[in-house]
């Protein structure tokens, strides 16, 4: 097996502003598995807050490029089961790797990767679409540029509910709201029952990933469901979110790939509580791997390659929050050349 690594900088459409920072690129590592033929590809981006390079995941990589080499047709699951000791570290990087492996496995096989699982698509969720925090005005206009059935809107600002106010006024869409770890439990609570009133579905990770205590509090007494994001990055966390959070939002770079990802769709499944996962800004690479979890989640968010000004792939496309599969097997992944 081939191992060829990728680097790119994504160009976004408009500066992304969360509630801890701002950017306009984002640096993706593409991999490359090449076997007998086929090629599947997975992908990975850099982020500051989990202080992951894409340069530190490219040295991982090559690092351990002759046993990855070595590697003849063991199922994903085994594949993960033998990388994870060398990349347990870098989770982010072991991400790239298992997607790239599953989506080339399902292609030597012949099938698209949601008919490998046997999973059903018939009553597949759509996709929101994200608003970064910006000026109301301009807030405004992004959602106008693209009219959706459901957006995320990403708060944590002095201004949280003249924001949301002000974008109900152009539209009937659902609204889910991100503080990303912005709010206390006072702020949280307070908000809920406004947001409510406004058309909110649910509100992800308001206070900060390691307050548990106050999870607990805003659990009980929220008005408005509550998602976890930073607070869930890799298995053992689902268990630890139960009765703190109404839900989880996998991320798969974060826990280490589609492999992980499904077994933590299960485990929270298995303790009721709601299924989401959600992008990190990646290329149609990243986001095409994603949907072929669509069967088992109540949520997604994976509108990162709508984000950008220039995809670098071709593969899943999303039109007013529905995914369309590409006739490609695997995850249905081409570069563009």
């Amino acid at each position: 097996m081939k191992v060829i690594l990728r680097t790119f900088d994504l160009e976004l459409k408009h500066t992304f502003t969360i509630s801890r920072l701002s950017y306009n690129t984002q640096p993706s590592l593409i991999v490359e598995l090449q076997s007998e033929g086929y090629s599947g590809f997975g992908e990975t981006t850099s982020n500051a807050y989990y202080k992951n390079t894409v340069e530190m995941m490219k040295n991982d990589i090559e690092k351990i490029i002759p046993f990855i080499e070595s590697v003849t047709n063991e199922a994903p699951e085994e594949f993960w089961k033998k990388t994870y000791p060398f990349l347990k570290h870098n989770l982010f990087a072991l991400c790239a790797l298992d997607n790239a492996y599953t989506d080339l496995y399902a292609r030597k096989k012949g099938k698209k990767l949601y008919e490998f699982w046997n999973y059903s698509i018939n009553r597949n969720p759509k996709t929101d679409y994200t608003i970064g925090i910006d000026s109301i005005e301009k807030m405004v206009a992004k959602m106008k540029e693209l009219p959706w059935p459901i957006y995320k809107i990403k708060l944590g600002t002095k201004e949280d509910l003249a924001i949301v106010t002000e974008l109900r006024k152009h539209t009937d869409a659902i609204f889910r709201i991100d503080a990303n770890c912005g709010w206390t439990v006072d702020e949280t609570l307070n908000n809920a029952i406004e947001l409510k009133k406004l058309g909110v579905e649910f509100l992800e990770q308001p206070l900060k990933a390691d307050d548990w205590k106050g999870h607990k509090e805003v659990f009980n007494h929220s008005v408005l469901p509550i998602i976890a994001d930073e607070s869930c990055i890799i298995e053992q966390d689902v268990t630890k979110c139960y009765n703190h959070f109404h839900g989880v939002n996998i991320k798969l770079v974060k826990c280490g790939g589609l492999t992980p990802a499904r077994r933590m769709i299960t485990k929270a499944k298995e303790l009721g509580m709601k299924t989401m996962v959600g992008c990190m800004t990646e290329s149609t690479v990243g986001i095409s791997a994603i949907a072929h979890l669509l069967p088992e989640l109540d949520f997604v968010d994976m509108d990162g390659a709508l984000l950008l000004s220039k995809d670098i792939a071709t593969g899943i496309t999303i039109s007013e929050g529905i995914i369309k599969y590409a006739e490609i097997n695997g995850t249905g992944v081409s570069l563009i050349a």
